[in-house]
């Protein structure tokens, strides 16, 4: 058996912070809804599609859990977790039709890594993760929930969420994993050996 191989082999620790990373991150998008459910609605009575810029923060469980267990599925199913947590969670507007968005973010982000043979985990790749699903999100949406928009509202609410994905949930999330290596809680993987190593 190959190293590639074996290193792409789950170990228990990768599974139990997958699983951490899907709980936590499913507290934090039930509260993210909250602030949508002010900020975004009040946005999107002005306009429409500018409910869109606070997307991305529905799509960083899939980059956090891709950047730090580098593994295929990674992505996917740390995003499933945190979408089924948030759905079951009291007060969840969107219900069970959150575990499609949360498979379609997860495939966003997986596909990019995927793209790189899960050998790349800069910012540049987590910014392409973050737009990728941020984009995929907003066609879902386009079918799901905004049926009678017409094309302009359509595309731009696209070019939102595309951006919101990068920079929230790519950048946002990239700075978040360089944040907990530099505080030592990734010692137990590459993400916090390569931060040792840069030091």
């Amino acid at each position: 058996m190959n190293s590639v191989s074996t290193s792409m082999r789950y170990r228990s620790i990768d599974l139990v912070t997958m699983a951490t990373l899907g709980v936590a991150f499913g507290v934090v998008f039930w509260g993210w809804g909250k602030l949508y459910g002010v900020i975004g609605t009040a946005g999107m009575l002005a306009y429409p599609p500018s409910g869109a810029l606070l997307g991305g923060g529905w799509v960083i469980a899939g980059v956090v859990g891709a950047l730090i267990i580098r593994r295929p599925g990674a992505a996917v199913a740390t995003e499933l977790i945190a979408a089924t947590v948030s759905a079951l969670m009291p007060g969840n507007e969107w219900g069970m039709s959150t575990l499609a968005s949360g498979a379609v973010q997860g495939l966003g982000v997986e596909l990019v890594f995927a793209l790189f043979a899960y050998r790349s985990f800069g910012p540049l790749v987590a910014l392409a993760a973050g737009a990728l699903a941020g984009a995929g999100e907003s066609v879902y949406e386009w079918f799901s929930y905004y049926a009678d928009w017409g094309i302009e509202h359509k595309l731009v609410h696209l070019g939102f969420f595309t951006l919101s994905g990068a920079v929230i949930a790519g950048l946002g999330g990239w700075l978040l994993v360089q944040a907990l290596a530099r505080a030592g809680a990734l010692d137990s993987f590459a993400a916090g050996r390569e931060h040792v190593v840069k030091v």
